[in-house]
């Protein structure tokens, strides 16, 4: 199964000193995700949790939501001409009377940080397709000091970035600021599909009482995987992409950039903020 890290020899200069030393770097690896059997999308991503971001990554298509539907997940033994299995082709069995998607051409697409639709067809798709309306559910009160709180303790739990200097990360906190579960990888949405493919495996869904974390900005995909998941907070160090804010505006979403300190923008969802309630505890 592949590596977390590998080493790589580097031409190191420092301060006009040049040596050579062996140095970590997070692995990247492509991974081929089959529904039933056909192939449904590649991403590059950081091996291990594969499983989890499988399912993560159906559940923001809108074909998972609950354990009952999912039925097992496999690596693909031959995955290749000689019958090598890479541990780089997943195939996830879903229950029978489960909904899939189209398989077309257009959708059997490669999947990259920057990947996602755009416009208002996108936003539709999402506010149609959740199972778990936010705006339906009882609103979270979370303070700005709960919040400035959050990416120091994401970045503590950043194991394998102290190694390599290369991986995003995300986390989910629960509503009173326990650190529920992290997942770190080379692309930000997959660390987040392992969250939430974790939390399904485990029965979680929909996650309506927590606050997800992401380092780096907040991308529209980013959004999008909290609205599928049912998480009514997302927060980010960077910041949104205009349509991640659109699509928060539109489905309830409280989204949360530029988190730097006791320093944070709030760009849509400001009912969820109790700015009362801090104002009192200064």
């Amino acid at each position: 199964m592949g590596r977390v890290t590998e080493r790589r020899k580097v031409l190191r200069i420092r301060d006009g000193e040049v040596s050579t030393r062996p140095d970590t770097l997070v692995a990247e690896e492509p991974l081929e995700i089959r529904l039933n059997g056909k192939p449904l999308a590649i991403t590059m991503r950081t091996p291990g949790d594969d499983f989890a971001l499988a399912a993560g990554f159906l559940v923001s298509e809108g074909v998972l939501a609950t354990a009952a539907e999912l039925q097992n997940i496999v690596y693909c033994a031959g995955a290749t001409a000689d019958g090598h299995n890479t541990y780089n082709v997943v195939d996830v069995k879903t229950a029978p009377d489960v909904a899939l998607p189209d398989f077309t051409l257009e959708r059997n697409v490669y999947t990259s940080s920057s990947c996602g639709l755009c416009g208002k067809a996108s936003l539709d798709a999402v506010r149609t397709t959740a199972r778990w309306p936010i705006a339906d559910t009882p609103p979270l009160r979370i303070t700005p000091g709960l919040l400035a709180s959050l990416p120091d303790r994401l970045r503590a739990a950043q194991r394998v970035f102290d190694r390599t200097g290369g991986l995003h990360a995300a986390a989910l906190f629960s509503e009173g600021g326990e650190l529920l579960d992290t997942r770190e990888d080379v692309g930000r949405h997959n660390a987040v599909d392992k969250l939430v493919g974790r939390a399904l495996q485990n029965g979680d869904l929909p996650l309506s009482r927590t606050i997800l974390m992401v380092s780096g900005r907040a991308s529209f995909e980013l959004a999008q995987k909290a609205v599928m998941a049912g998480i009514p907070v997302l927060a980010a160090v960077s910041a949104p992409s205009s349509l991640a804010v659109d699509l928060a505006a539109e489905t309830g979403l409280t989204l949360v950039g530029f988190l730097r300190g006791s320093s944070m923008n709030v760009y849509a969802g400001e009912h969820r903020i109790a700015l009362r309630e801090a104002a009192a505890q200064d």
